[in-house]
């Protein structure tokens, strides 16, 4: 077996060791038992703060500070378990989002990673702190609007860039017909786009790819187009420090190629799903009422949605599976096997190592 080994980048005055930027996960999939044990492997680990609070049926007045309680604690605890690099990811979609990122600053997170939505305020937050600022974006035309606004307010550029392609799962920024006609722009093309303008400031702004990206030879393919690292979620799943139910779990390892779907989601956006008894009930147009106490994303019109979205991604992190659906990229299905967070990142070394022989 080569001795090659994944290779360390920088961001800002952060060496992050291994290029590995884990995804965050909602509703409450991904939290500070995942996100310590990437970051003690020299990756970043990331808590999805979208749905942290056990909010469900709560009174509108409560939902504001059970997120926020929510997320101190799991910051709190995932440091407590590693001194690695930890970051957050905030939805710019929900609407407790500046609470959200004023919390995370207060609690000295590393880094926020801020996408669903142009982050176009982010840096004012931050102002006097080293916290590292990551947007997501989908196209470099996204990425030009976020840094113009940057300088020309805040004098800064983002600290690196996730470019986010259409094989990611869970929601996505691209329209559901590119979707379901799979007409959506491939992430090498985006990526060569994205990089190219990222390489006209100096230094130059540190792109990372997202989306579809399973194994070592993924990771070496898009580190050979540019990319100084990548951003992984679905594999992170199948994984013992994984704070989801194992229930959840088990739809990845029980999913087919067939199995990922595309569906409509109730706050206006495509969301990619491993297809069970419900999602069949969503996709035969049945609708499940519910009463909203608090609108959690900003573009969700109760009035109109099928479903609460938020209460289905609730009861799948609980593992009511027969109630819910998982969040999935469109490689789910290769998962075949439940292992720690070590035995995968040794596993994408000998891969990595494979691919670059």
């Amino acid at each position: 077996m080569p001795n090659k080994k994944l290779p360390s980048f920088k961001i800002g005055n952060l060496t992050v060791s291994l290029p590995i930027i884990q995804g965050g996960m909602g509703v409450r999939v991904s939290r500070a038992n995942l996100a310590s044990a990437v970051a003690n492997e020299g990756g970043i680990g990331v808590i999805a703060t979208a749905g942290i609070g056990d909010f469900i049926d709560a009174p509108r007045a409560e939902f504001t500070g059970i997120n926020e309680t929510a997320l101190r604690e799991e910051i709190r605890k995932a440091k407590r378990q590693t001194s690695g690099i930890l970051g957050v990811n905030i939805m710019v979609a929900l609407s407790d989002y500046d609470n959200l990122v004023k919390t995370s600053v207060e609690e000295n997170i590393d880094v926020i990673i801020s996408g669903a939505g142009l982050p176009l305020n982010l840096p004012q937050f931050v102002e006097g702190k080293d916290t590292k600022l990551i947007p997501i974006v989908s196209s470099a035309r996204t990425l030009k609007i976020i840094c113009k606004r940057w300088l020309h307010h805040y004098n800064r550029l983002p600290d690196a860039v996730i470019v986010e392609g259409p094989l990611a799962g869970g929601h996505l920024g691209y329209s559901y017909e590119e979707m379901e006609q799979d007409t959506a722009p491939k992430l090498g093309d985006i990526l060569a786009e994205v990089i190219e303008y990222a390489n006209t400031f100096t230094p130059n702004i540190p792109v990372i790819a997202a989306g579809g990206i399973f194994d070592g030879a993924d990771i070496a393919t898009y580190l050979g187009k540019g990319a100084a690292g990548v951003q992984m979620a679905t594999r992170f799943v199948c994984t013992t420090e994984c704070d989801v139910h194992d229930n959840f779990k088990q739809a990845y390892l029980d999913a087919t190629a067939d199995d990922i779907a595309i569906i409509k989601s109730p706050v206006g956006l495509p969301g990619k799903v491993i297809k069970n008894a419900f999602v069949e009930k969503i996709l035969a147009g049945q609708t499940i009422p519910f009463k909203c106490n608090y609108r959690c994303l900003k573009s969700c019109d109760p009035r109109t949605a099928p479903y609460c979205i938020a209460k289905v991604l609730a009861y799948a992190a609980e593992g009511r599976m027969d109630e819910s659906f998982a969040f999935a990229g469109s490689n789910a299905y290769k998962c075949t096997e439940i292992i720690t967070v070590k035995q995968l990142v040794q596993k994408l070394n000998d891969e990595y190592a494979l691919a670059v022989k």
